[in-house]
Parts: C-alpha cells; sequence; structure tokens
C-alpha cells in the first residue's frame, strides 16, 4: 500500500506529518512510503533522512497525489488536488467538515474515502490518535510564552534588595487541554494562576496544578459525552461576563481558549473589560482564528487597545513546529496502525472499529458521517 505524504501548501504552515521516527516504522509495517520533496524541511528533515530509511521522495506533486493509496497530511486539500486523487484513496487530515461542505461534497464525488482528524472519537482508546488534544496542550504552552514575551514585567515573585516584585497575576478562560497546558505553564513560570471553565468538574484538575477556580454559578452546564464542554446560552455567557470582569481587571494576563467545534466561539472579553484592565496588560485570544473570545482581537495579528495587547496569532502549535510535527505524525501514525493487516501489508479500513466510524466523512461515493450528512441534506 502506497502511503503518500505532500508537503504542506498553506502559506506559513511549517509543520509535516511524517517524521524519521514515523516513516521508519510505517516502513516497518511493510508500507511503500513516498514523501514530496521538503516536506520536512521547516522543522529540520532533509529528502535524505527521509530517502536514507527508505523513502521514496518526490518533486511532482501532482503525479505523487494521483499515485496514493492513502494520504497522510495535516492540512485540508485545495479543491483542484481532489480532483488529483484515484477513487478509493483514503484521505487522513483535518477537514473542517462542519464548514467545509462543497469539499466535502467533492471529495464524496471522487470517490475518496475522507478521515477528519477533528472527529476521532474523545475516549481512552483513541488517545494516542487524538491530534486536537496534542496540538491544544503545546498551543496553551506557546500562548503562555507569547503572553511572557509581551508583558512589561516578570512572571514570578522576585525578593531584591531593592525591592521585592509580585507575581503577575494570570487568568485563564477555559480547562481544557490548551487552558490545563496554560496554567500548568503559567505555574512553572512563577504567576499567580486563576481559572474558569464552564465544567465545574475540572475545578479539581486546575487546583492540583497549582491554580485557583473561579466558582461562578451558570446553573446547569456540563460536559459532552465526549467531554467538551457544553455551548451556553446567551443568558448563562453574559452571566459568565459578568462574573469575569472583576477577575480580568485585575489581571496582567488573560488567556481566553473557549471554542465550540464547528461554531463560533463565544465573545467572552468585552470592549469595557479591555478597558477595564491596566495598560501594558496583555490578553492571548487562543479562538482569534475562528472567530474570537475578545472583542478587538484580530486573526494572526497583535493590537493594542487603550494600551492593553491583544495577540490574536493562528495556528499557536505552529510556533512549537518540531514538537507539533513529532505529535501529530505520531497521532496519524497510531491511527494507521491500529487496523493495519500486517499479512496485506494495507490498512484495513474496518467500519466495525470503536474509532473509524466517528471519523470517517465520506466513503463509497457518499458521505457516510451521520451528523455531517444530517447537516448537509439540511442545507439542500
Amino acid at each position: 500500500m502506497r502511503l503518500v505524504i505532500p508537503k504542506e501548501s498553506l502559506s506559513g504552515e511549517r509543520r509535516t506529518s511524517a517524521t524519521p521516527e514515523t516513516v521508519k516504522k510505517m516502513i516497518r509495517l511493510g508500507a511503500d512510503v513516498a514523501i514530496e520533496s521538503g516536506a520536512g524541511a521547516a522543522v529540520g528533515f532533509s529528502d535524505d533522512v527521509y530517502a536514507e530509511l527508505g523513502a521514496e521522495i518526490v518533486s511532482d506533486r501532482a503525479a505523487l497525489m494521483s499515485s496514493a493509496d492513502m494520504v497522510l497530511r495535516l492540512r485540508k486539500p485545495e479543491h483542484d488536488e481532489v480532483a488529483m486523487l484515484k477513487a478509493g484513496c483514503i484521505h487522513v487530515s483535518y477537514l473542517d467538515p462542519f464548514n467545509e461542505r462543497e469539499l466535502i461534497t467533492a471529495l464524496a464525488k471522487q470517490g475518496v474515502t475522507a478521515v477528519s482528524m477533528e472527529m476521532i472519537p474523545r475516549s481512552t482508546r483513541s488517545q494516542k490518535m487524538d491530534a486536537l488534544s496534542s496540538q491544544a496542550n503545546l498551543a496553551g504552552y506557546v500562548a503562555v510564552m507569547l503572553a511572557a514575551a509581551r508583558l512589561p514585567r516578570i512572571f514570578p515573585m522576585l525578593m531584591t534588595p531593592a525591592g521585592t516584585l509580585k507575581p503577575a497575576k494570570v487568568f485563564i478562560i477555559g480547562a481544557g487541554v490548551a487552558g490545563l497546558q496554560a496554567i500548568a505553564t503559567a505555574k512553572r513560570l512563577g504567576a499567580r494562576v486563576t481559572a474558569f471553565d464552564t465544567r465545574p468538574v475540572v475545578a479539581e484538575q486546575v487546583e492540583s496544578l497549582g491554580g485557583k477556580f473561579l466558582e461562578i454559578d451558570l446553573g446547569e452546564t456540563g460536559q459532552t459525552a465526549d467531554g467538551y464542554a457544553r455551548e451556553l446560552t446567551p443568558e448563562q455567557v453574559e452571566m459568565q461576563r459578568q462574573a469575569q470582569k472583576a477577575v480580568i481587571a485585575e489581571s496582567d494576563v488573560v488567556i481566553t481558549t473557549a471554542q465550540v467545534f464547528g461554531r463560533k466561539p463565544p465573545v467572552l472579553v468585552t470592549k469595557d473589560m479591555v478597558e477595564g484592565m491596566a495598560p501594558g496588560s496583555v490578553i492571548v485570544d487562543m479562538a482569534a482564528e475562528t472567530g474570537g473570545n475578545v472583542e478587538g482581537s484580530v486573526p494572526d495579528e497583535t493590537v493594542t487597545v487603550d494600551g492593553v495587547t491583544i495577540v490574536g496569532t493562528a495556528n499557536l502549535a505552529n510556533e512549537a513546529a518540531r514538537d507539533a510535527s513529532q505529535m501529530y505524525a505520531s497521532n496519524l501514525f497510531n491511527l494507521v496502525e491500529d487496523t493495519w493487516d500486517t499479512e496485506a501489508k494495507e490498512f484495513v479500513l474496518d467500519m466495525e472499529n470503536d474509532i473509524l466510524p466517528g471519523c470517517v466523512i465520506t466513503h463509497g461515493g457518499e458521505v457516510v458521517h451521520p451528523t455531517i450528512k444530517n447537516l448537509m441534506e439540511g442545507d439542500s
């Protein structure tokens, strides 16, 4: 079976979907691995390194894609690339299936089996394949480092003959994977950390990392079966805003991580809250790319509003591209290995498997994922 790893074509994207370690493992499984020239260059993996392991290096992208039995990549394909794929090809990447209806339709018409890495079910067994979590973990770390670099003071308390410097106050909204890593990182840097999440069940996790959990009674909230925070009602969002207002005003750094998969995230930090912060304070809006949690944030830009720096850097995991590549490539390999037939030397699309039905979007010329299929039928 020919596994193909193309070079990421999105401007600024440095991550890759295959490391020398995962290529070695795939070849050991019996796969024929082909990699586009330059696919790992941005993170220090040369073509020669891959070639020495037994991978074929291909410069012609169209020829590479058309030869694939299985494509392993990070970003969704361009529409013109879908036509390059042969019927029956398995394409694995992020797909944004809730919003990319035309792309999903094109993949189905082409006869491509499309696997969405965002849709990997959250279960104990699938943790090693969970790319959203692996990348969010690094993003939480990067968010704190960006804030620390822009804050005109240090995070830890410092006692010197010239006087005592108080620790910086950091407020983190959302205690999912990214938020918990942000809490841990800010604490390691010596900050005083407060965090809030709509799921009271995570309070213990916040406190175990040394953070203080902000108690806000929003009524019934809870989490989904996959462990994600449920979307709040407009009334609950307003209650959250008002309860957080005083904490935000006292904070040196605010990091927002609240995202709703497939939909625009809620605005949790309004203009008047930004105005209430001291000049020099920093806000990192981790949801800026998908609509933003902070009023005034700009996707992939850093702006100053009333003396407050608002960081809207998108694709935060890309700032730690080598580690992010290692983790994402491992997620992909684990997915491949999970149903790999060692005798036939091929990936088996086992729809009785407890993971694949949740992330296979198209197959056999149709949209087969129940949720995505219902959404698309509702559009017609």
